[in-house]
């Protein structure tokens, strides 16, 4: 292997910044509690160690099940170190779903936080095959061994494995959106790349900026917000472990001052929801607020720049994409849509045929660049449909405009033809949500008596307001005073709640099934 294809990703966030005299520097804040570069690189050198002694070697797999904090990351970049792959687990998973992700990937090691050390023994009870498990900050018990305990004696590792730049790096799973996840295969010099795309050219991101990203590190948005790109730019980077409410968030801002803050959609209208009803929300020290994971309707992006002074800058991108590939622009916001190609990616909107189709037209999106995935694993048939040579079948259908402006019109299955005419899920989502008794909703077709689909709107109400016929009569004219008339709601149906995924994604294939 030639010294030009040499790349290890563990080289680029710690490496380098001790090298370059800067190991004295913050990089993690968690509960209250600095930890330094140099700190942090004797955490990843130590679980790099202990790793290796419990016999992990190069391209075995390594589990993730762990909450938001220096564990994560260590083990992260510590499997890295040594060229193993860090496979990473969302702590919302169940038995059944961490089994499947175990059995598919055959981790040979599983690192989890104690609150999920139980959910993890369900999971391998009488599944073939051995596998370490290595419990932190937890009692020891059963088969389970300490990670503190491991750590405090694991010899430590100072030089990577000498990986290549197109060897695995790390493997994340879909969130299922549409079904079961897949595993999406990252390269070293893939995983590198958010920093010299959206880091450099949407957040400029530089050493004095403090990230802190609403979205957890097992998502892959969340991963690159408080990972991949902080940690190369020699950043700070505040995590919080426990569950991202709107007061937690309000009040870590506050407490720890970042400078760049990421979420995704659902969080903002939950945090602005929050701060409507009058409690405090300090956000003097954020200079950007970032947005992606699904589209970003133009109400609540409207709302959030009226009530903070913040334009929300929204995204695309996706697990397969690795990062966000479209995004909008400080100064150059179009509220609604998702941005412009970032340089580094190419996009295309294309017919069935994948010819471009004209400015304006709906079609499916293409993405190609530096930071995405090589494959799925074990999934030849679902590779096939996804990745055309170098291009990512997203699954989205958009709309670009002759000034390169790409918007969201849906998931591809989630498109619906209503009187032969396309509509779009999210148009009447967007439409929706301005009301101001909406907090959240999802669209869906539904076959009426003459089995034509026709919009299904399921609502979840803001507190103080309770459904009703009349309320939902009111919703549908609102729609129809708004949107051209074959696109309103025939159905109104409230929810407490919409199911998502645990990255906080709605399952319209649910609510599908519901309809």
């Amino acid at each position: 292997m030639d010294d030009t294809a040499r790349f290890n990703l563990t080289e680029a966030c710690i490496d380098a910044h001790l090298g370059a005299g800067r190991g004295g520097r913050s990089a993690l804040r968690c509960g209250g509690r600095t930890i330094t570069y140099a700190e942090l690189a004797d955490l990843v050198n130590g679980t790099a160690g202990l790793l290796r002694e419990l016999g992990i070697g190069v391209e075995e797999r390594v589990a993730l099940v762990l909450n938001d904090g220096p564990e994560f990351i260590a083990a992260f970049l510590g499997a890295v170190r040594i060229g193993a792959v860090p496979v990473t687990f969302s702590t919302g998973l169940l038995p059944p779903d961490i089994r499947y992700q175990l059995e598919n990937c055959g981790a040979k090691a599983v690192v989890a936080s104690s609150e999920h050390a139980g959910k993890v023994d369900a999971a391998v009870r009488d599944l073939p095959g051995s596998r370490h498990l290595v419990v932190a900050g937890g009692v020891v018990s059963g088969g389970w061994r300490s990670y503190e305990e491991l750590l405090r004696s694991a010899e430590r590792v100072t030089r990577s494995v000498p990986t290549g730049e197109d060897d695995w790096c790390f493997w994340q799973y879909s969130s299922g959106t549409t079904g079961r996840p897949k595993a999406v295969v990252h390269t070293q010099r893939g995983a590198a790349f958010p920093r010299e795309g959206h880091g450099r050219h949407v957040v400029g991101i530089g050493p004095e900026d403090r990230t802190f990203s609403v979205s957890k590190l097992f998502f892959s948005y969340g991963l690159g917000n408080s990972l991949l790109i902080p940690l190369q730019a020699g950043a700070t980077v505040i995590l919080e472990a426990g569950r991202p409410t709107p007061n937690v968030v309000f009040d870590l801002i506050a407490r720890e001052r970042p400078t760049l803050v990421y979420a995704v959609p659902t969080a903002y209208a939950a945090a602005l929801a929050y701060e409507e009803e009058g409690n405090a929300a300090d956000m003097s020290s954020v200079r950007m607020c970032i947005s992606a994971g699904e589209a970003l309707p133009a109400p609540l992006f409207d709302r959030w720049r009226s009530r903070f002074g913040l334009e929300i800058l929204d995204g695309i991108g996706s697990t397969e994409i690795g990062y966000i590939a479209i995004s909008n622009m400080t100064g150059h916001v179009r509220a609604g849509a998702s941005g412009r190609v970032l340089p580094g990616y190419e996009a295309r909107v294309v017919d069935a045929q994948g010819e471009p189709v004209s400015p304006g037209e709906v079609g499916d999106l293409w993405v190609r660049g530096g930071s995405t995935a090589a494959y799925y694993w074990r999934d030849r048939a679902r590779t096939k449909r996804t990745f055309m040579g170098d291009w990512i079948v997203t699954g989205d259908k958009y709309v670009v405009d002759a000034d390169g402006y790409f918007t969201h019109a849906g998931r591809s299955d989630d498109m619906l033809k209503v009187g032969g005419i396309w509509v779009s899920p999210l148009e009447v989502e967007a439409c929706l949500i301005e009301h101001p008794a909406v907090l959240e909703v999802g669209v869906v077709g539904r076959a009426d008596h003459d089995a034509l689909v026709k919009p299904c709107a399921y609502v979840v109400l803001k507190d103080g307001r309770a459904p009703s016929a009349e309320l939902a009569a009111e919703l549908q004219t609102f729609v129809k005073k708004r949107l051209a008339p074959y696109k309103y709601p025939r159905w109104i149906e409230f929810r407490p709640e919409l199911p998502k995924t645990s990255t906080g994604k709605i399952q319209r294939y649910r609510l599908r099934a519901t309809a």
